[in-house]
């Protein structure tokens, strides 16, 4: 019976498909749908994005060429309210049955339901409705490929359209397009009647866009008369504007070749009736106001406080709440020197990175002392936030430790809080929840609890005790941060302690690049219930416990089952083997086994103590949100452990019980880490984006660690990974992940996507990830988890799958389906292919972008 069910609902899935994927049902009659339209340049086919998004009517978008967004639009029932009122509204007997099993109230809104509308909405607003032929769109398409083909130099151009009918209330288009011979770039003049500009000219002639013997290009022409605006007006000619530059282009009788005179005209503007015409001058600036409460005008508002600085005037309506030296630090436009642009926007920059202000405005006027009308005062307003502010927010999750669990955060801030733009914020977080996998003795539903605090003190300057001006000078907008921050969990795993804090420094050496020095950042975790190791790590415990099965072990160790307790009959079964008083000598592949899950346990069940420096560097061409062809470069080295290890060497400190040097009785981490990340993005045009990200990470342990901590390590797996494998679920090397948590201290990860758009905001991708995490320079010596030079590189493993992405504008919901292509676990010779299949495919959910 089930499988005749089944059946039936396949055969009306293919029903209700086919009915769907008639691309006609919603084109009216009379019309046509454009189901097909083809760009002929020369004869040739031209797919270029650049070209096909002239055309002012496209066909519906297709996938697999197929019109998936039609079919969805289709599905769509266009009349769902009337055919909803039809059925339970003008009905009164089934109305009035209805009724008696909800109420009139519930009846009328489940016209509002998913089933009844939402899904009808849903599915309008993914798809796309039938295009259908315009023909005064298609002469504006005709019009723009001539225009679009003129400005690149084809002065000749002449297209020509058909519309062929390709079946019922369907047709096609087709745009001829005849180039003809393109226009070469001659000779290039220029005429420029203000010596200033002619001047400023002849300094950068040799970076002009605008070159001879090249073809020419309206694009060029248009980036040149960017070039000047901006070397003009960074170069004092404040009132210099694109529209005086133009380009008279000579190609009467020249044999395909184009003359050009470049024409920079005077400086005009009316005065009364008159139209004055004057050269263009460079302007300094005389004055610097600042006016630090944004009055709408400084003659209607009564400045009650001012101040001189630095060649700075400051005014407030009220008293000054801010240090001179704080404000004018952050301002590039200087007294006595000449204007530029770009001295407006490093000054926002700056002044917004204060975070006590909203985004300033800056504006200018002739100094009327000026006899020369040559000098400009700048008045800078800034508009102070709140100084205090608090924010809370609450949430109900889900995870894979907790079944419910509920979760609240509130902040607190206050601005300028030394008078020197700084800011202190103040957070605390706290979560509940409900596990039935943890232990519960005293029956309660919320048996799982984490709170914490953090606080952050922010300077928007380099807070240190000498100056550092002249190493990080006011133009790389430097910062510090100040942070501490505790958390405790419990009935979590081992119940950590976690205390940091750190300062840290951040600034900008050019745009788009970023540095970050942490000075010092301290983590020190405490394990609070090392006891319930086992009970964690499930996998330790089942390896120990089936060692422990082949002797003989006393009865007040072992459970009902005849399993080693937790936690008495483990560690009275690891005292007994490698304990001063062992009773029981196991073989010798049984010890080895047995000391690596005790070094496992004790490694991730020691308190850490990490005080560590570090500095990350980051690059990236990426200049908006739309860029798809840009570079991300990241780079990090870090160390930890060498002051503390010359403090303990110069206090005589005790060593610790693993005969390590300790700071107040905590043995320390002593290690260096490097890290590099590239990611190339690759615009394929038409919606599609190649991406690739290369990942290389080292962390070696030296002096007083032989390994390095859990929250310092690397792992392998998980939906920004290797996504055929869980997080933790892979490696190290070719082990087959036989621990719980697996980590490593050194990992190589190279991922590659090829992303397209479906439909919609429907994208897809397909994608492969090769990677793996290994030990080296440790204290682990099992053979199949180090990496022991190229010979290990056969243990990366790939994985390989597809996956859809739906934005939702604001953010990108992410699904893929990974499948393990080759798997390291496995001997030699049946690594490929094992398991490429949907039951052991690993679905990921994740948000916005892996990379």
């Amino acid at each position: 019976m089930k499988e005749v069910s089944t059946k039936i609902s396949l055969l009306f899935l293919i029903v209700l498909f086919f009915y769907a994927c008639d691309s006609t049902k919603r084109v009216p009659n009379g019309k046509k749908l454009l189901a097909k339209s083809v760009i002929l340049v020369d004869n040739n086919k031209e797919n270029s994005e650049e070209v096909t998004e002239l055309l002012s009517q496209k066909t519906n978008t297709k996938f697999l060429n197929l019109p998936f967004s039609l079919y969805f639009y289709n599905w769509a029932k266009p009349n769902h309210d009337s055919l909803f009122a039809e059925k339970f509204l003008k009905d009164s007997v089934r109305f009035e049955r209805i009724s008696k099993l909800l109420s009139s109230k519930q009846v009328y809104r489940l016209g509002e339901s998913f089933w009844y509308s939402g899904i009808h909405n849903f599915l309008k607003n993914t798809g796309e409705p039938p295009i259908i032929l315009d023909e005064a769109k298609t002469k504006k398409s005709l019009t723009k490929l001539k225009a679009y083909y003129f400005n690149q130099g084809y002065f000749n151009v002449d297209a020509t359209i058909k519309i062929d009918s390709i079946g019922l209330k369907k047709v096609a288009t087709e745009y001829n397009v005849t180039l003809g011979k393109p226009y070469i770039i001659d000779t290039i003049n220029h005429e420029i009647t203000s010596p200033v500009l002619d001047s400023l000219y002849g300094k950068t002639k040799y970076l002009s866009n605008i070159k001879s013997g090249e073809q020419y290009k309206s694009d060029n022409f248009e980036s040149e008369r960017n070039r000047l605006t901006n070397n003009f007006r960074n170069n004092g000619v404040y009132n210099f504007q694109q529209n005086y530059i133009s380009f008279d282009i000579d190609t009467i009788k020249t044999g395909n070749k184009a003359n050009v005179n470049l024409l920079i005209s005077d400086y005009s503007f009316r005065a009364g009736d008159s139209l004055i015409t004057t050269p263009f001058k460079i302007y300094k600036i005389s004055e610097v106001n600042i006016y630090t409460d944004n009055p709408s005008s400084k003659n209607k508002v009564k400045i009650v406080d001012s101040v001189v600085y630095n060649n700075y005037n400051l005014y407030s309506i009220d008293k000054l709440k801010y240090r001179p030296k704080a404000i004018t630090d952050a301002v590039f436009i200087t007294k006595g020197g000449i204007y530029a642009d770009y001295k407006n926007n490093l000054t926002s920059r700056s002044l917004n990175n204060f975070k006590v202000f909203t985004y300033p405005s800056i504006q200018y006027e002739v100094d009327p002392r000026d006899s020369l009308q040559s000098s400009l005062i700048a008045n800078i307003y800034l508009s102070p936030r709140k100084k205090y502010s608090f924010g809370a927010s609450f949430d109900a999750l889900h995870s894979n430790i907790q079944d419910f669990g509920l979760s609240g955060n509130t902040s607190f801030s206050i601005r300028n809080l030394f008078n020197g733009a700084e800011t202190f914020e103040i957070a605390a977080r706290g979560n509940i929840g409900s596990s039935q996998d943890l232990a519960n003795p005293d029956n309660t539903f919320f048996n799982i609890s984490e709170y914490g605090a953090d606080m952050r003190l922010n300077f928007p300057r380099l807070f240190f005790p000498i100056k550092t001006d002249k190493i990080l000078p006011k133009e790389m907008i430097p910062s510090t941060q100040i942070s501490l921050g505790f958390a405790k969990q419990q009935n979590i795993g081992l119940d950590k302690e976690n205390f940091t804090g750190s300062i840290t420094y951040n600034w900008t050496p050019k745009r788009y690049n970023a540095v970050r020095f942490d000075l010092v950042n301290i983590q020190y975790i405490k394990n609070i219930n090392v006891n319930n190791y086992f009970n964690v790590y499930r996998s330790s415990y089942a390896a120990l416990n089936n060692i422990a099965n082949n002797y003989l072990i006393e009865q007040e160790y072992l459970n009902e089952n005849g399993n080693l307790t937790i936690p008495i009959g483990t560690n009275w079964f690891l005292d007994q083997v490698l304990g001063e008083n062992q009773s029981i000598n196991p073989t010798p592949s049984d010890l080895d086994e047995i000391r690596s899950i005790n070094e496992r346990k004790n490694r991730l069940t020691e308190n850490n103590l990490i005080i560590a420096s570090s500095y990350s560097f980051s690059k990236t061409t990426k200049t908006n949100l739309l860029d798809n062809n840009f570079y991300v470069l990241r780079t990090k080295l870090e160390t930890a452990g060498n002051l503390l290890s010359l403090f303990a060497d110069g206090s005589n400190q005790p060593l610790g019980p693993n005969g390590n040097k300790t700071f107040f009785d905590i043995e320390f981490s002593q290690y260096v880490k490097a890290e590099f990340e590239y990611i190339k993005h690759f615009d394929l045009r038409n919606n599609k984006v190649f991406a690739t990200r290369t990942f290389f990470g080292i962390a070696i342990p030296y002096g007083n660690s032989n390994s390095i901590p859990f929250s310092r390590s690397y792992f392998g797996g998980g939906s920004n990974d290797n996504r055929a494998w869980r997080p933790y679920g892979l490696g190290p090397g070719r082990s087959g992940a036989r621990n719980d948590f697996n980590e490593a201290n050194m990992k190589i990860l190279l991922n590659a996507e090829f992303r397209f758009k479906i439909f919609g905001k429907l994208r897809g991708v397909l994608f492969v990830d090769a990677g793996n995490i290994w030990n080296v320079l440790d204290n682990v010596e099992d053979e199949e988890l180090i990496f022991d030079g190229l010979a290990s590189l056969k243990d990366i493993a790939v994985g390989s799958g597809f996956g859809f992405r739906y934005d939702f504008g604001f953010v990108v919901a992410r699904f893929d389906f990974g499948f393990k292509t080759y798997n390291p676990a496995h001997e030699e010779g049946k690594r490929w292919f094992r398991e490429y299949n949907f039951s052991n495919t690993v679905f990921n959910v994740g948000i916005n972008y892996p990379f």
